[in-house]
């Protein structure tokens, strides 16, 4: 494939999830770029930026993330800039979050308004904490869905992972087709904190009669999970399925296929391979710069380790961890997958004049952060065992203000990682280039 033809990936307010879309793109052997909303206002997709024109995107791909966010770094002259190109014919992929970047808002500012669906509300709000695999059915035939499933699949049935998704808002008069709707959990499903799999067969309807609280996941059938449409003469497909999660051989095989045919890109593999966070690689360089990086996985790690030991964090897969519902365990992932991926990026020369600016303040801010979440952290597990006799020994309302203080909000970000992150970040932007074939 040459430079002229590659998949970009929207790195604003992305995360974890943009790591994992821009591995998974990788891993699949094809050629992609990090671009900001500011590379796509100034005419970075369309060619017309001296900085990136040799990039020019034969696919926007939009990692998820907060929507809102993703919509205020591309700006009024970025957003007109995504319409205008997809309406010449080009393609736009959206996970969750960029999934709901492309959807119709009451606030035009918050969103590209591309698809006329809009994002459902929230009748209850534990329809938001869902997260592993869902059994889906597909719609067959249509230009974007996938290969037929091989005889290992039983039921016909597709597993699609989702990593606590919005829902779609369908509109009866509309062209939207809609590639696949949820049916019923898989083995790995967690409500909230809650695996339902492990819970006996009778507890589900046991609480429901008794607190008239439904957890068994009933609403996800028939739920529309992937749609596609037009928007001029351009195409897009937005998933609430993250099908580049890793290890996950049906969503998998549908991104190459979706990469196939949207881009008439050709990936060399069909499976993203497990992402390794615990034992990451070094690749930096032996230099005093490369410390701060160093203390600051070391010192998440040990928070991690610490939060699992407390029964406050768990494993759930080789590279996320889960929480209890109380905890900042979003912000946590993020900042160690990003940590994780900074180091083993060798730096270009952009990337390490950035970082020895910002290293400093960086240091700094660690190890304040590093003190603070290890408190945090005791103080809600002193918060939890001391509830049923000493309720108000550990103020709540300082719990939180500690938290928006360190995490910042659950939903919206910030706090001193939010600042942390931006910097980790900042330099897997400039370093993007050193990144080895997966």
């Amino acid at each position: 494939m040459s430079d002229g033809q590659s998949v970009c990936i929207l790195w604003d307010a992305s995360h974890i999830w943009g790591l994992m879309a821009w591995r998974a793109v990788r891993a699949l052997g094809l050629h992609c770029r990090l671009v900001k909303g500011q590379d796509i206002a100034e005419g970075g997709i369309l060619g017309k930026s001296t900085k990136s024109a040799r990039n020019e995107a034969a696919l926007l791909l939009v990692p998820g993330g907060n929507a809102r966010h993703k919509a205020q770094a591309l700006g009024a002259d970025g957003r007109e800039a995504v319409r205008r190109w997809l309406a010449a014919g080009n393609f736009y992929l959206g996970f969750c979050g960029g999934a709901g970047l492309a959807l119709t808002h009451p606030n035009a500012e918050d969103g590209l308004n591309i698809c006329p669906w809009s994002r459902a509300p929230y009748p209850q709000r534990l329809y938001h904490l869902i997260s592993g695999h869902v059994r889906a059915r597909v719609t067959e035939g249509l230009t974007f869905s996938p290969e037929p499933l091989s005889c290992q699949s039983s039921d016909g049935l597709y597993a699609l992972p989702v990593w606590w998704p919005g829902q779609f808002a369908p509109q009866e008069v509309t062209d939207v087709q809609i590639l696949a709707v949820g049916q019923c959990p898989d083995r790995d499903f967690w409500l909230a904190d809650l695996p339902l799999s492990k819970l006996p067969g009778n507890a589900i309807a046991h609480w429901q009669s008794l607190y008239g609280i439904n957890v068994s996941a009933d609403f996800l059938e028939g739920r529309p999970l992937v749609i596609s449409g037009s928007y001029g003469l351009g195409r897009y497909v937005l998933s609430y399925s993250h099908l580049e999660t890793p290890n996950s051989p049906d969503a998998n095989a549908w991104l190459a296929r979706l990469l196939s045919r949207m881009a008439c890109l050709d990936p060399g593999e069909r499976v993203v391979p497990l992402w390794q966070l615990r034992h990451p690689n070094n690749a930096w360089p032996r230099c005093r710069e490369r410390l701060p990086l160093q203390d600051a996985l070391r010192h998440m790690r040990d928070l991690l380790d610490l939060a699992v030991e407390h029964h406050l964090f768990f494993a759930r897969t080789h590279w996320l961890w889960g929480w209890r519902t109380s905890m900042p365990g979003a912000g946590c992932n993020n900042l160690h997958a990003a940590l994780c991926t900074a180091l083993e990026l060798e730096p270009t020369p952009a990337a390490l004049t950035w970082w020895r600016s910002v290293c400093g303040r960086f240091a700094a801010l660690e190890h304040i952060f590093a003190a603070g979440a290890e408190d945090h952290v005791l103080a809600c597990r002193l918060a939890e065992s001391l509830s049923p006799t000493l309720p108000g020994a550990v103020d709540r309302r300082w719990l939180e203000h500690q938290r928006a203080s360190l995490f910042g909000h659950p939903m919206y970000g910030g706090g001193i990682l939010e600042e942390l992150l931006g910097m980790i970040e900042e330099v897997i932007y400039l370093a993007q280039d050193h990144a080895q074939p997966l």
